[in-house]
């Protein structure tokens, strides 16, 4: 994954800027007129990038200079409710998929637990952390860890219950397995076990072969293909970089999946290089 220029982690770079400024709904003017000068989209977006890179409170934004946390956050939610983040997200991957960067071969799912202290909606008791509030997610990636889908639910949420909307949360059209070209689906073993327990046929439905992989073995079922689990780990801790991703502060649902939406938006696009 190659660096971007001027990429010090927490501002966008200037890459980055121009494919996510023409996403911005149109700033409509204040109706009274004379109030203070309007801060920037661009010193806005750098400011939620930079709670999501560090994990701090909104409310600490206004001593860091780069824009105040009223307006920040107002901004982030008048923006996740235009789908801003999400369609990042989606042209990125849309950029990787022109390019032929999507390996379609062999796909992996995993679930990762964040803590949500505050509760609010998709909040569970984590059964890892003394049942203390906790939000999975769950995400699929590609054969070279890219995220191309992701569900969040509370932190008890079974594994194999987020594989459906997981699948139903891919934003590429994804091409039609063959016996030329399978497609195969990594799952850790309790996962895979619970689906067969259920008698659930949604892989089936799906035309994807599941397989409860090893980390360094290849699947006896699928000769020749990788059963990887651990690519979706590695993307896990590469959204962990993203400190407001490990402690889940928003009650709204949305707004930690509209952090998700960032998070896998960037990381696509610099897989992409920015289409040069």
């Amino acid at each position: 994954m190659g660096m971007l220029k001027h990429d010090d982690g927490w501002r966008l770079p200037d890459e980055i800027w121009e494919q996510m400024e023409p996403l911005l709904p149109p700033h409509k003017p204040h109706p009274l007129g004379g109030h203070n000068p309007r801060v920037s989209d661009r010193a806005a977006m750098n400011a939620i990038l930079f709670v999501l890179r560090t994990g701090c409170p909104w409310n600490a934004l206004s001593a860091t200079g780069i824009c105040s946390s009223s307006s920040a956050h107002r901004r982030f939610q008048q923006w996740d409710q235009a789908g801003v983040f999400e369609e990042f997200r989606r042209l990125g991957l849309l950029a990787l998929d022109a390019l032929d960067d999507i390996d379609w071969s062999w796909l992996a799912m995993d679930g990762a637990m964040a803590k949500a202290p505050l509760g609010g909606e998709k909040n569970g008791p984590n059964p890892t952390d003394r049942g203390k509030g906790g939000v999975k997610r769950s995400l699929l990636t590609e054969a070279h860890g890219i995220p191309i889908a992701i569900a969040v639910d509370g932190a008890n949420r079974h594994d194999m219950k987020l594989v459906c909307s997981t699948i139903e949360d891919l934003q590429l059209g994804r091409p039609t397995p063959t016996p030329g070209s399978p497609q195969g689906l990594c799952l850790d073993r309790a996962t895979i076990m619970s689906r067969y327990a259920n008698g659930s046929s949604s892989l089936a439905l799906l035309r994807i072969s599941g397989h409860a992989g090893r980390k360094r073995r290849t699947s006896a079922k699928m000769r020749g293909f990788r059963a990887r689990r651990w690519v979706v780990e590695r993307t896990h801790s590469w959204m962990n970089r993203f400190r407001g991703l490990l402690i889940r502060w928003p009650k709204k649902a949305s707004n930690y999946l509209a952090c998700l939406h960032l998070a896998c938006g960037i990381i696509a696009w610099r897989s992409a290089g920015l289409l040069g």
